[in-house]
Formats: structure tokens, sequence, C-alpha cells
């Protein structure tokens, strides 16, 4: 079995979207989802996707699995206000049944050295409150905890 990750193409956009769906299947149910995916997680239908794959500020990677992709991770490139950049990771997802084996690591990787070849000062990604195999997960990889968003929900 060899898991690695490389650039999708467009020839993988089905398949990424349909991976969208299931990361965002699952982060709904957790606590902070449902904000999660009405502020900041890409739009349902994935169409920004298709755009992301052209644009060069912008990462869309395949994990896989010998040759079959079981993941994909997405990011993007931010311009500071100090004049630098910042690595933001939109997606990380791989599919339950493939987790475990080293597909996440490969598309972690990957995403660093994107982020570095482009020169930002970092990378930042998202762990909702209480995934703890995401924070563990982002952890291992170097990541600690530089900000913590509060909510409080009102009503109208």
């Amino acid at each position: 079995m060899v898991e690695g990750a490389r650039p999708a193409t467009g020839d993988d956009l089905v398949r990424v979207a349909e991976l969208s769906r299931q990361a965002r299947d699952e982060v709904a149910s957790e606590r902070g989802g449902a904000m999660f995916l009405a502020r900041e997680a890409r739009d349902e239908a994935g169409d920004d996707l298709a755009r992301a794959l052209e644009d060069g500020s912008s990462c869309v990677l395949a994990g896989t699995i010998d040759e079959v992709v079981v993941g994909f991770a997405s990011a993007r490139i931010e311009q500071l206000r100090d004049g630098t950049t910042l690595g933001v990771i939109g997606d990380l997802y791989v599919e339950p049944d493939a987790r475990g084996v080293g597909v996440g690591e490969a598309l972690m990787d990957a995403l660093l050295v994107w982020a570095s070849e482009r020169g930002c000062q970092g990378v930042d990604a998202t762990a909702l409150p209480g995934d703890r195999a995401t924070k563990n997960f982002f952890e291992g990889s170097g990541f600690t905890a530089r900000l913590l968003v509060m909510h409080h929900r009102v009503q109208p």
C-alpha cells in the first residue's frame, strides 16, 4: 500500500467535491460545526474548488492510496497587514476508512512545502472545539494554538 499526495487536477474534481461534502457532513454534527459551515467552510456545492485549481495563490491536493483518491486538502495564501504572507489551510480531509495510514501526513507535508516555497511565514489551520483527533493531528504536525475564537449565540 502506497500513500501519497499530489496536486489535484480537473479529473479529480468530482471526487474531491464528493469528499468535501463528506467533510461537511462530519463537521455539521460537531460542536461549533454549524457556525463553521456557515462562516468559514467552502460553499456546499464545492464550485470554488474548480476556481482554486486555477488560482495561483491556492493549492488543492489529492491524497491517495495506491493512486486512488481517498482524501484532499486545500490552502490559500493570505497577505498580512505587515506585508508578510500566511498559508491558510481551508480543508484537510481523509475518508474514515483510510485514516491512520499516512495519507493525512502526506497531505500536510505537501501543504507545508507549498507554503514554504511561496515564502509564507507560517500556516494556520482550524480545529473545532472538542475535536481531539484533529487537534492532535495538527499538534503532531508541529502546529500550536495561537488564537481561540469565542462565540455567544443570541436570539434574533
